[in-house]
Protein backbone atom coordinates (compact mmCIF):
# COMPACT_ATOMS: atom_id res chain seq x y z
CA UNK A 1 0.00 0.00 0.00
CA UNK A 2 3.33 2.26 0.92
CA UNK A 3 4.40 1.69 -2.66
CA UNK A 4 1.24 2.82 -4.47
CA UNK A 5 1.01 5.44 -2.31
CA UNK A 6 4.63 7.00 -3.42
CA UNK A 7 4.04 6.18 -6.81
CA UNK A 8 0.82 8.23 -6.39
CA UNK A 9 2.81 11.48 -5.53
CA UNK A 10 4.82 12.17 -8.70
CA UNK A 11 4.38 9.29 -11.29
CA UNK A 12 0.64 7.53 -11.32
CA UNK A 13 -1.18 8.18 -14.02
CA UNK A 14 -4.86 6.65 -13.39
CA UNK A 15 -6.46 5.36 -16.21
CA UNK A 16 -9.41 7.24 -18.13
CA UNK A 17 -11.50 4.42 -19.35
CA UNK A 18 -11.31 0.80 -18.13
CA UNK A 19 -13.36 -2.30 -19.14
CA UNK A 20 -15.77 -1.71 -16.71
CA UNK A 21 -16.68 1.91 -17.60
CA UNK A 22 -18.56 0.11 -20.41
CA UNK A 23 -20.96 -1.98 -17.88
CA UNK A 24 -21.52 1.47 -15.95
CA UNK A 25 -21.95 3.44 -18.94
CA UNK A 26 -24.84 1.37 -19.78
CA UNK A 27 -26.34 1.46 -16.75
CA UNK A 28 -25.59 4.96 -15.56
CA UNK A 29 -26.56 5.85 -19.21
CA UNK A 30 -29.71 4.44 -19.28
CA UNK A 31 -30.92 5.84 -15.81
CA UNK A 32 -29.98 9.39 -17.12
CA UNK A 33 -32.06 8.63 -20.54
CA UNK A 34 -34.99 7.73 -18.54
CA UNK A 35 -34.77 10.53 -16.38
CA UNK A 36 -34.78 12.87 -19.73
CA UNK A 37 -37.55 11.22 -21.15
CA UNK A 38 -39.68 11.42 -17.46
CA UNK A 39 -38.25 15.53 -17.64
CA UNK A 40 -38.88 15.73 -21.10
CA UNK A 41 -42.75 14.38 -21.17
CA UNK A 42 -43.76 16.42 -17.91
CA UNK A 43 -42.52 19.64 -20.21
CA UNK A 44 -44.66 18.99 -23.19
CA UNK A 45 -47.54 17.06 -21.71
CA UNK A 46 -48.18 18.40 -17.74
CA UNK A 47 -47.06 21.87 -18.51
CA UNK A 48 -48.02 22.00 -22.19
CA UNK A 49 -44.68 24.20 -23.25
CA UNK A 50 -43.87 24.51 -26.96
CA UNK A 51 -41.68 22.47 -28.83
CA UNK A 52 -39.74 24.91 -29.70
CA UNK A 53 -38.97 26.39 -25.65
CA UNK A 54 -38.67 22.57 -24.68
CA UNK A 55 -36.17 21.84 -27.79
CA UNK A 56 -34.64 24.74 -28.50
CA UNK A 57 -34.11 26.28 -24.93
CA UNK A 58 -34.34 24.33 -21.98
CA UNK A 59 -33.12 20.58 -22.97
CA UNK A 60 -29.74 22.31 -24.98
CA UNK A 61 -28.99 24.27 -21.14
CA UNK A 62 -29.78 20.73 -19.65
CA UNK A 63 -27.43 19.00 -21.31
CA UNK A 64 -24.59 22.33 -20.60
CA UNK A 65 -24.99 21.41 -16.85
CA UNK A 66 -25.00 17.60 -16.87
CA UNK A 67 -22.18 17.34 -19.05
CA UNK A 68 -20.10 19.93 -16.57
CA UNK A 69 -21.47 18.01 -13.87
CA UNK A 70 -20.52 14.78 -15.11
CA UNK A 71 -17.23 16.04 -16.41
CA UNK A 72 -16.02 17.42 -13.33
CA UNK A 73 -16.89 14.60 -11.32
CA UNK A 74 -14.95 12.29 -13.56
CA UNK A 75 -11.83 15.09 -12.89
CA UNK A 76 -12.34 15.03 -8.77
CA UNK A 77 -12.17 10.93 -9.49
CA UNK A 78 -8.76 11.63 -11.25
CA UNK A 79 -7.51 13.82 -8.60
CA UNK A 80 -8.50 11.32 -6.06
CA UNK A 81 -7.22 8.60 -7.91
CA UNK A 82 -4.15 10.70 -8.61
CA UNK A 83 -3.41 10.97 -4.52
CA UNK A 84 -3.73 7.97 -3.54
CA UNK A 85 -2.63 5.98 -6.12
CA UNK A 86 -5.35 3.79 -6.16
CA UNK A 87 -6.52 2.55 -9.96
CA UNK A 88 -9.95 1.44 -8.40
CA UNK A 89 -11.34 4.99 -7.39
CA UNK A 90 -15.12 5.61 -9.38
CA UNK A 91 -16.79 8.73 -9.89
CA UNK A 92 -19.75 9.91 -8.48
CA UNK A 93 -22.61 9.79 -10.06
CA UNK A 94 -24.54 12.83 -10.40
CA UNK A 95 -27.32 14.64 -13.18
CA UNK A 96 -30.98 16.16 -12.75
CA UNK A 97 -32.25 15.87 -9.03
CA UNK A 98 -35.11 13.08 -9.34
CA UNK A 99 -37.46 14.51 -6.82
CA UNK A 100 -36.90 18.15 -7.98
CA UNK A 101 -37.71 17.24 -10.93
CA UNK A 102 -41.40 16.64 -9.99
CA UNK A 103 -41.00 18.98 -7.34
CA UNK A 104 -40.17 22.59 -9.81
CA UNK A 105 -42.44 20.76 -11.90
CA UNK A 106 -46.24 20.49 -9.68
CA UNK A 107 -45.35 22.79 -7.08
CA UNK A 108 -43.87 25.65 -8.85
CA UNK A 109 -44.02 25.66 -12.44
CA UNK A 110 -47.51 23.67 -12.90
CA UNK A 111 -49.47 25.64 -10.18
CA UNK A 112 -48.33 29.49 -11.80
CA UNK A 113 -49.21 28.04 -15.44
CA UNK A 114 -52.23 27.23 -14.68
CA UNK A 115 -52.91 30.56 -12.54
CA UNK A 116 -51.56 32.66 -15.49
CA UNK A 117 -52.55 30.29 -18.39
CA UNK A 118 -48.77 31.19 -20.06
CA UNK A 119 -46.43 28.11 -19.42
CA UNK A 120 -43.74 30.75 -20.25
CA UNK A 121 -44.35 31.80 -16.50
CA UNK A 122 -44.32 29.06 -15.07
CA UNK A 123 -40.83 28.48 -16.84
CA UNK A 124 -39.46 31.69 -15.58
CA UNK A 125 -40.82 30.74 -12.11
CA UNK A 126 -38.66 27.64 -12.20
CA UNK A 127 -35.79 29.41 -13.27
CA UNK A 128 -35.92 31.39 -10.61
CA UNK A 129 -36.54 28.26 -7.93
CA UNK A 130 -33.00 27.29 -9.46
CA UNK A 131 -31.20 30.44 -9.02
CA UNK A 132 -31.80 30.33 -5.03
CA UNK A 133 -31.54 26.26 -4.76
CA UNK A 134 -27.90 27.04 -6.13
CA UNK A 135 -26.90 29.55 -3.64
CA UNK A 136 -28.65 28.07 -1.06
CA UNK A 137 -25.99 24.22 -2.51
CA UNK A 138 -23.21 26.97 -2.76
CA UNK A 139 -23.72 28.15 1.17
CA UNK A 140 -24.66 24.78 1.99
CA UNK A 141 -21.18 23.06 2.28
CA UNK A 142 -20.35 25.48 5.77
CA UNK A 143 -23.91 25.20 7.24
CA UNK A 144 -25.16 21.69 6.69
CA UNK A 145 -23.76 19.76 9.54
CA UNK A 146 -25.64 22.04 11.60
CA UNK A 147 -28.44 21.74 9.90
CA UNK A 148 -28.26 18.21 9.81
CA UNK A 149 -28.17 18.23 13.26
CA UNK A 150 -31.02 20.30 14.75
CA UNK A 151 -33.32 19.13 12.36
CA UNK A 152 -34.50 15.24 12.88
CA UNK A 153 -34.43 12.87 9.75
CA UNK A 154 -38.41 12.04 9.71
CA UNK A 155 -38.89 15.52 9.32
CA UNK A 156 -37.05 15.97 6.44
CA UNK A 157 -38.10 12.87 4.98
CA UNK A 158 -41.67 12.87 5.98
CA UNK A 159 -42.66 16.44 4.67
CA UNK A 160 -40.57 14.65 0.91
CA UNK A 161 -42.64 12.10 1.58
CA UNK A 162 -45.96 14.05 1.52
CA UNK A 163 -44.52 15.78 -2.33
CA UNK A 164 -44.21 12.34 -3.21
CA UNK A 165 -47.70 10.68 -2.68
CA UNK A 166 -49.32 13.84 -3.61
CA UNK A 167 -47.69 15.60 -6.26
CA UNK A 168 -45.28 12.59 -7.81
CA UNK A 169 -47.40 9.64 -7.60
CA UNK A 170 -51.09 10.52 -8.16
CA UNK A 171 -50.70 11.83 -11.71
CA UNK A 172 -48.85 8.73 -13.31
CA UNK A 173 -51.29 6.32 -11.02
CA UNK A 174 -54.48 7.91 -12.84
CA UNK A 175 -52.49 7.82 -16.35
CA UNK A 176 -51.80 4.72 -16.14
CA UNK A 177 -55.27 3.52 -15.43
CA UNK A 178 -56.48 5.49 -17.88
CA UNK A 179 -54.49 3.39 -20.43
CA UNK A 180 -54.02 0.48 -18.68
CA UNK A 181 -53.11 -2.27 -21.51
CA UNK A 182 -49.80 -0.21 -21.30
CA UNK A 183 -50.00 1.21 -17.93
CA UNK A 184 -49.93 -1.53 -16.03
CA UNK A 185 -48.40 -3.64 -17.87
CA UNK A 186 -45.19 -1.65 -17.41
CA UNK A 187 -45.40 -1.27 -14.07
CA UNK A 188 -45.51 -4.93 -13.55
CA UNK A 189 -42.18 -5.30 -15.56
CA UNK A 190 -40.94 -2.84 -13.47
CA UNK A 191 -42.26 -3.70 -10.07
CA UNK A 192 -40.91 -7.30 -10.71
CA UNK A 193 -37.49 -5.96 -10.98
CA UNK A 194 -37.37 -3.33 -9.07
CA UNK A 195 -38.84 -4.10 -6.01
CA UNK A 196 -39.18 -8.09 -6.42
CA UNK A 197 -35.20 -8.62 -7.49
CA UNK A 198 -36.22 -10.08 -11.09
CA UNK A 199 -33.09 -10.12 -13.48
CA UNK A 200 -34.08 -9.55 -17.17
CA UNK A 201 -32.17 -11.75 -20.06
CA UNK A 202 -28.68 -10.11 -20.28
CA UNK A 203 -29.00 -7.85 -17.34
CA UNK A 204 -31.28 -5.13 -19.57
CA UNK A 205 -32.57 -2.58 -16.94
CA UNK A 206 -36.42 -2.85 -16.11
CA UNK A 207 -36.72 0.63 -17.04
CA UNK A 208 -35.83 -0.59 -20.64
CA UNK A 209 -37.73 -3.18 -20.83
CA UNK A 210 -40.88 -1.31 -20.08
CA UNK A 211 -40.01 1.30 -22.13
CA UNK A 212 -39.81 -1.59 -24.76
CA UNK A 213 -42.88 -3.70 -23.74
CA UNK A 214 -45.14 -0.12 -24.16
CA UNK A 215 -44.02 0.77 -27.04
CA UNK A 216 -44.86 -2.78 -28.84
CA UNK A 217 -48.20 -2.74 -26.89
CA UNK A 218 -49.05 0.95 -28.34
CA UNK A 219 -47.67 0.45 -32.19
CA UNK A 220 -49.59 -3.30 -32.65
CA UNK A 221 -52.36 -1.57 -31.15
CA UNK A 222 -52.45 0.83 -34.53
CA UNK A 223 -52.81 -2.72 -36.83
CA UNK A 224 -56.19 -3.03 -34.99
CA UNK A 225 -57.43 0.60 -34.98
CA UNK A 226 -56.85 0.91 -31.27
CA UNK A 227 -54.34 3.90 -31.45
CA UNK A 228 -53.20 3.26 -27.65
CA UNK A 229 -50.62 5.14 -26.50
CA UNK A 230 -51.45 7.81 -29.02
CA UNK A 231 -48.35 7.19 -31.17
CA UNK A 232 -48.85 7.54 -35.04
CA UNK A 233 -46.17 7.19 -37.77
CA UNK A 234 -47.28 10.90 -39.10
CA UNK A 235 -46.37 11.74 -34.85
CA UNK A 236 -43.03 10.39 -35.80
CA UNK A 237 -42.01 11.95 -39.34
CA UNK A 238 -43.04 15.15 -37.87
CA UNK A 239 -40.34 14.16 -35.08
CA UNK A 240 -37.79 13.84 -37.63
CA UNK A 241 -38.94 17.38 -39.22
CA UNK A 242 -37.86 18.87 -36.09
CA UNK A 243 -34.62 17.26 -35.54
CA UNK A 244 -31.78 19.99 -36.04
CA UNK A 245 -29.38 21.33 -33.67
CA UNK A 246 -29.62 23.87 -30.14
CA UNK A 247 -27.01 25.22 -28.22
CA UNK A 248 -27.95 26.99 -25.26
CA UNK A 249 -28.33 30.82 -24.82
CA UNK A 250 -28.48 33.07 -22.18
CA UNK A 251 -31.53 33.34 -20.58
CA UNK A 252 -31.18 36.34 -18.00
CA UNK A 253 -34.16 37.85 -18.93
CA UNK A 254 -36.61 34.75 -17.99
CA UNK A 255 -34.74 34.41 -14.94
CA UNK A 256 -35.13 37.51 -13.06
CA UNK A 257 -38.47 37.76 -14.49
CA UNK A 258 -39.64 35.21 -12.72
CA UNK A 259 -39.24 37.19 -9.38
CA UNK A 260 -42.67 38.37 -9.48
CA UNK A 261 -43.78 34.89 -7.84
CA UNK A 262 -41.02 34.97 -5.12
CA UNK A 263 -42.83 35.14 -2.90
CA UNK A 264 -44.14 31.26 -3.83
CA UNK A 265 -40.33 30.35 -4.65
CA UNK A 266 -39.29 31.21 -1.36
CA UNK A 267 -41.44 28.99 0.77
CA UNK A 268 -40.22 25.83 -1.14
CA UNK A 269 -36.84 26.81 -1.93
CA UNK A 270 -35.41 27.20 1.30
CA UNK A 271 -36.49 23.77 3.28
CA UNK A 272 -35.55 22.08 -0.44
CA UNK A 273 -32.05 23.93 -0.35
CA UNK A 274 -32.21 21.82 2.71
CA UNK A 275 -33.07 18.65 2.04
CA UNK A 276 -30.27 19.19 -1.09
CA UNK A 277 -27.62 19.64 1.54
CA UNK A 278 -28.45 16.38 3.52
CA UNK A 279 -28.63 14.21 0.39
CA UNK A 280 -25.59 15.31 -0.77
CA UNK A 281 -23.57 14.38 2.33
CA UNK A 282 -25.39 11.10 2.65
CA UNK A 283 -24.52 10.17 -0.45
CA UNK A 284 -21.18 11.41 0.04
CA UNK A 285 -20.55 9.31 2.71
CA UNK A 286 -22.18 6.59 1.39
CA UNK A 287 -18.82 6.75 -1.74
CA UNK A 288 -16.76 7.28 1.44
CA UNK A 289 -17.78 4.09 2.73
CA UNK A 290 -17.20 2.51 -0.51
CA UNK A 291 -13.82 3.27 -0.37
CA UNK A 292 -13.99 7.20 -2.38
CA UNK A 293 -13.53 9.87 -0.12
CA UNK A 294 -14.87 12.85 -1.97
CA UNK A 295 -14.76 16.88 0.13
CA UNK A 296 -18.58 17.42 0.70
CA UNK A 297 -17.81 21.51 0.71
CA UNK A 298 -16.39 20.73 -2.99
CA UNK A 299 -19.35 18.54 -4.17
CA UNK A 300 -22.24 20.99 -2.53
CA UNK A 301 -20.24 23.97 -4.27
CA UNK A 302 -20.01 22.17 -7.65
CA UNK A 303 -23.79 21.35 -7.57
CA UNK A 304 -24.25 25.07 -7.01
CA UNK A 305 -22.57 26.13 -9.50
CA UNK A 306 -23.17 24.16 -12.37
CA UNK A 307 -26.92 24.08 -11.37
CA UNK A 308 -26.30 27.91 -11.45
CA UNK A 309 -25.06 27.89 -15.15
CA UNK A 310 -28.06 25.88 -16.47
CA UNK A 311 -30.54 27.96 -14.57
CA UNK A 312 -28.80 31.45 -16.42
CA UNK A 313 -29.03 29.14 -19.82
CA UNK A 314 -32.59 28.74 -19.29
CA UNK A 315 -32.80 25.31 -17.41
CA UNK A 316 -35.11 25.08 -14.64
CA UNK A 317 -33.74 21.73 -13.26
CA UNK A 318 -31.47 21.45 -10.26
CA UNK A 319 -28.22 19.11 -10.82
CA UNK A 320 -27.36 16.74 -7.75
CA UNK A 321 -24.87 13.73 -6.60
CA UNK A 322 -27.13 10.78 -6.80
CA UNK A 323 -27.21 7.92 -5.09
CA UNK A 324 -25.84 4.40 -5.77
CA UNK A 325 -22.08 5.41 -5.98
CA UNK A 326 -21.13 1.88 -4.95
CA UNK A 327 -23.45 -0.20 -7.32
CA UNK A 328 -21.52 1.56 -10.03
CA UNK A 329 -18.34 0.92 -8.85
CA UNK A 330 -18.94 -2.56 -7.97
CA UNK A 331 -20.27 -2.67 -11.34
CA UNK A 332 -16.42 -1.63 -12.50
CA UNK A 333 -17.10 1.72 -13.13
CA UNK A 334 -14.29 4.46 -12.56
CA UNK A 335 -13.78 7.79 -14.23
CA UNK A 336 -14.53 7.75 -17.86
CA UNK A 337 -17.89 6.73 -17.43
CA UNK A 338 -19.20 9.51 -16.03
CA UNK A 339 -17.37 12.04 -18.66
CA UNK A 340 -18.74 9.45 -21.61
CA UNK A 341 -21.98 10.04 -20.10
CA UNK A 342 -22.03 13.70 -19.96
CA UNK A 343 -21.31 13.81 -23.61
CA UNK A 344 -24.08 11.32 -24.44
CA UNK A 345 -26.45 14.14 -23.30
CA UNK A 346 -25.31 16.49 -25.18
CA UNK A 347 -25.53 14.47 -28.14
CA UNK A 348 -29.37 13.51 -27.00
CA UNK A 349 -29.85 16.96 -26.03
CA UNK A 350 -28.39 19.48 -28.89
CA UNK A 351 -29.57 17.01 -31.87
CA UNK A 352 -33.09 16.89 -30.75
CA UNK A 353 -32.59 13.03 -30.50
CA UNK A 354 -34.67 13.33 -27.56
CA UNK A 355 -38.17 15.04 -29.16
CA UNK A 356 -37.91 11.15 -32.05
CA UNK A 357 -37.59 9.14 -29.06
CA UNK A 358 -40.66 10.84 -27.81
CA UNK A 359 -42.49 9.98 -30.47
CA UNK A 360 -41.34 6.44 -30.15
CA UNK A 361 -42.06 6.08 -26.16
CA UNK A 362 -45.87 6.43 -25.57
CA UNK A 363 -45.68 8.51 -22.23
CA UNK A 364 -47.69 6.28 -20.25
CA UNK A 365 -44.96 3.39 -20.83
CA UNK A 366 -43.29 6.29 -18.87
CA UNK A 367 -45.71 7.11 -15.89
CA UNK A 368 -44.95 3.35 -13.90
CA UNK A 369 -41.63 4.87 -13.78
CA UNK A 370 -42.28 8.41 -12.45
CA UNK A 371 -44.96 6.33 -9.69
CA UNK A 372 -42.33 4.24 -9.15
CA UNK A 373 -40.00 7.18 -8.01
CA UNK A 374 -42.62 8.14 -5.61
CA UNK A 375 -43.43 5.13 -3.79
CA UNK A 376 -39.66 4.65 -3.14
CA UNK A 377 -39.32 8.25 -1.75
CA UNK A 378 -42.36 8.38 -0.27
CA UNK A 379 -41.20 4.66 1.76
CA UNK A 380 -37.85 6.05 2.32
CA UNK A 381 -39.05 8.37 5.08
CA UNK A 382 -40.25 4.99 7.09
CA UNK A 383 -37.45 2.78 6.02
CA UNK A 384 -34.83 4.66 7.36
CA UNK A 385 -36.19 6.57 10.28
CA UNK A 386 -37.26 4.72 13.62
CA UNK A 387 -40.31 3.14 13.91
CA UNK A 388 -41.50 5.16 16.54
CA UNK A 389 -40.99 7.84 14.66
CA UNK A 390 -43.78 6.84 11.83
CA UNK A 391 -46.60 9.39 13.51
CA UNK A 392 -44.41 12.06 12.77
CA UNK A 393 -43.77 11.48 9.38
CA UNK A 394 -47.73 10.84 8.48
CA UNK A 395 -48.34 14.28 10.38
CA UNK A 396 -45.56 15.41 7.50
CA UNK A 397 -47.68 13.97 4.98
CA UNK A 398 -50.65 15.96 6.06
CA UNK A 399 -50.62 19.52 4.68
CA UNK A 400 -49.07 18.25 1.14
CA UNK A 401 -52.93 16.03 1.02
CA UNK A 402 -54.39 20.04 1.84
CA UNK A 403 -52.17 21.32 -1.07
CA UNK A 404 -52.88 18.75 -3.46
CA UNK A 405 -56.60 18.30 -2.73
CA UNK A 406 -56.85 22.24 -3.03
CA UNK A 407 -55.04 22.30 -6.18
CA UNK A 408 -57.60 19.53 -7.67
CA UNK A 409 -60.64 22.03 -6.61
CA UNK A 410 -58.96 25.44 -8.28
CA UNK A 411 -58.37 23.91 -11.32
CA UNK A 412 -62.14 22.18 -11.48
CA UNK A 413 -63.18 25.33 -10.76
CA UNK A 414 -60.99 27.19 -12.96
CA UNK A 415 -61.89 24.71 -15.84
CA UNK A 416 -65.52 25.12 -15.21
CA UNK A 417 -66.20 28.51 -15.08
CA UNK A 418 -63.99 28.47 -18.54
CA UNK A 419 -66.54 25.97 -20.07
CA UNK A 420 -69.39 28.17 -18.86
CA UNK A 421 -68.53 31.19 -20.74
CA UNK A 422 -67.24 29.49 -23.74
CA UNK A 423 -71.04 28.03 -24.08
CA UNK A 424 -72.45 31.53 -23.05
CA UNK A 425 -73.94 30.59 -20.10
CA UNK A 426 -72.04 33.23 -17.90
CA UNK A 427 -71.18 36.61 -18.42
CA UNK A 428 -67.16 37.05 -18.29
CA UNK A 429 -67.94 39.88 -14.74
CA UNK A 430 -69.83 37.13 -12.92
CA UNK A 431 -66.95 34.30 -12.85
CA UNK A 432 -65.68 35.97 -9.98
CA UNK A 433 -68.78 36.24 -8.02
CA UNK A 434 -70.16 32.46 -9.20
CA UNK A 435 -66.32 31.00 -8.09
CA UNK A 436 -66.69 32.80 -4.75
CA UNK A 437 -70.34 31.61 -4.15
CA UNK A 438 -69.46 28.04 -5.11
CA UNK A 439 -66.33 28.02 -2.32
CA UNK A 440 -68.89 29.27 -0.21
CA UNK A 441 -70.92 26.51 -0.65
CA UNK A 442 -68.54 23.87 -0.22
CA UNK A 443 -68.50 23.59 3.50
CA UNK A 444 -72.07 22.15 3.37
CA UNK A 445 -70.90 19.31 1.05
CA UNK A 446 -68.44 18.58 3.85
CA UNK A 447 -65.86 19.82 1.62
CA UNK A 448 -63.50 22.45 4.20
CA UNK A 449 -61.87 24.44 1.47
CA UNK A 450 -60.56 26.92 3.76
CA UNK A 451 -59.00 24.31 5.73
CA UNK A 452 -57.30 22.93 3.01
CA UNK A 453 -56.58 26.64 1.96
CA UNK A 454 -54.69 27.10 5.35
CA UNK A 455 -53.14 23.93 6.14
CA UNK A 456 -51.41 23.44 2.40
CA UNK A 457 -50.01 26.78 2.28
CA UNK A 458 -45.95 26.31 2.56
CA UNK A 459 -46.64 22.88 2.48
CA UNK A 460 -42.96 22.03 2.20
CA UNK A 461 -42.32 23.85 5.51
CA UNK A 462 -45.44 23.23 7.21
CA UNK A 463 -44.94 19.47 6.86
CA UNK A 464 -41.00 19.70 7.67
CA UNK A 465 -42.27 21.66 11.40
CA UNK A 466 -44.98 19.72 12.06
CA UNK A 467 -42.80 16.49 11.87
CA UNK A 468 -39.79 18.05 13.50
CA UNK A 469 -42.89 18.71 16.62
CA UNK A 470 -43.73 15.24 16.13
CA UNK A 471 -40.71 13.34 16.76
CA UNK A 472 -39.40 15.61 19.59
CA UNK A 473 -42.96 15.02 21.12
CA UNK A 474 -42.09 11.55 20.78
CA UNK A 475 -39.14 11.92 22.14
CA UNK A 476 -39.78 14.28 25.03
CA UNK A 477 -37.91 16.58 24.41
CA UNK A 478 -40.45 19.67 24.88
CA UNK A 479 -37.73 21.97 24.69
CA UNK A 480 -36.65 21.57 21.01
CA UNK A 481 -40.58 21.12 20.02
CA UNK A 482 -40.92 24.32 21.36
CA UNK A 483 -38.82 25.92 19.47
CA UNK A 484 -39.89 24.08 16.59
CA UNK A 485 -43.35 25.81 17.32
CA UNK A 486 -42.06 29.01 17.66
CA UNK A 487 -40.35 28.88 14.28
CA UNK A 488 -43.33 27.57 13.12
CA UNK A 489 -44.88 30.82 14.75
CA UNK A 490 -42.37 33.11 13.13
CA UNK A 491 -42.69 31.49 9.60
CA UNK A 492 -46.54 32.05 9.70
CA UNK A 493 -46.22 35.52 11.16
CA UNK A 494 -44.45 36.09 7.40
CA UNK A 495 -46.44 34.01 5.26
CA UNK A 496 -43.73 31.07 4.58
CA UNK A 497 -46.50 28.68 5.73
CA UNK A 498 -50.23 28.50 6.12
CA UNK A 499 -50.22 31.95 3.16
CA UNK A 500 -47.87 31.41 0.77
CA UNK A 501 -48.17 35.39 0.40
CA UNK A 502 -44.42 36.49 2.08
CA UNK A 503 -44.96 39.69 4.08
CA UNK A 504 -46.71 40.90 7.32
CA UNK A 505 -50.33 40.98 5.89
CA UNK A 506 -51.77 44.24 8.10
CA UNK A 507 -49.13 44.67 10.64
CA UNK A 508 -50.49 41.35 12.63
CA UNK A 509 -49.12 38.56 9.99
CA UNK A 510 -50.43 37.13 7.14
CA UNK A 511 -52.26 34.92 8.75
CA UNK A 512 -52.16 36.25 12.81
CA UNK A 513 -54.51 33.59 13.85
CA UNK A 514 -52.31 30.54 13.19
CA UNK A 515 -49.11 32.22 14.17
CA UNK A 516 -50.81 32.88 17.24
CA UNK A 517 -51.91 29.40 17.88
CA UNK A 518 -48.34 28.36 17.21
CA UNK A 519 -46.68 30.33 19.77
CA UNK A 520 -49.50 29.01 22.42
CA UNK A 521 -48.78 25.50 21.87
CA UNK A 522 -44.57 26.56 21.98
CA UNK A 523 -45.53 27.84 25.65
CA UNK A 524 -47.54 24.83 26.47
CA UNK A 525 -44.46 22.60 25.42
CA UNK A 526 -42.12 24.65 27.42
CA UNK A 527 -43.75 24.25 30.37
CA UNK A 528 -43.70 20.70 29.87
CA UNK A 529 -40.15 21.00 29.79
CA UNK A 530 -40.04 23.09 32.74
CA UNK A 531 -41.88 20.32 34.89
CA UNK A 532 -39.41 17.92 33.87
CA UNK A 533 -39.78 15.22 31.93
CA UNK A 534 -38.68 12.84 35.20
CA UNK A 535 -41.91 13.92 36.35
CA UNK A 536 -44.17 13.26 33.71
CA UNK A 537 -45.71 9.66 33.60
CA UNK A 538 -44.62 7.64 31.01
CA UNK A 539 -47.10 5.68 28.46
CA UNK A 540 -46.77 2.00 28.71
CA UNK A 541 -44.96 -0.19 25.28
CA UNK A 542 -48.89 -1.15 24.59
CA UNK A 543 -50.43 1.79 22.35
CA UNK A 544 -53.87 1.35 19.65
CA UNK A 545 -50.57 1.16 17.09
CA UNK A 546 -49.32 -2.14 18.66
CA UNK A 547 -49.69 -5.04 16.35
CA UNK A 548 -51.94 -7.93 18.17
CA UNK A 549 -50.13 -10.56 19.34
CA UNK A 550 -50.11 -13.71 17.15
Amino acid sequence: MSTTMTASKGEFKPALWTPGDWNALFGFGTNILVNMLVLTGLLRFVLKMPDSLVFGRILPALGLMMCLSTFYYAWLAYRLAQKTGRNDVCALPSGVSVPHMFIVTFVIMLPITLKTGDPIKGWSAGLVWVFFQSFILMIGGFIAPYIRKITPRAALLGTLAGVSVTFISMRPALEMYMTPQIGLVCFAIIMASWFGGVKYPKAIPAGLVAIAAGMLIAWGSNLFGLGLGGLSVKGLGDAFASFGFSVPLPAFGQVFSGVEFLGIILVTAIPFGIYDLVEAMDNVESAEAAGDEYPTTRVLTADGVVSLIGCLMGNPFINAVYIGHPGWKAMGGRIGYSAATGIMVVVLSWFGIISVLLALVPVVAISPILLYIGMLIGAQAFQTTPVKHAPAIVLALTPHLAAWAKLQIDTMLASTLSAAQAVGGLAADKAGAVKAAAIAALPQQGVLYHGLDVMGGGSILTGLVLGAIGVFVIERDFVKASAFALAGAVLTYFGFMHGEAVGIGGGLGVTPAVALAYVLVAAVFFALAKLGTSSLPVSQPETPLAAPAE
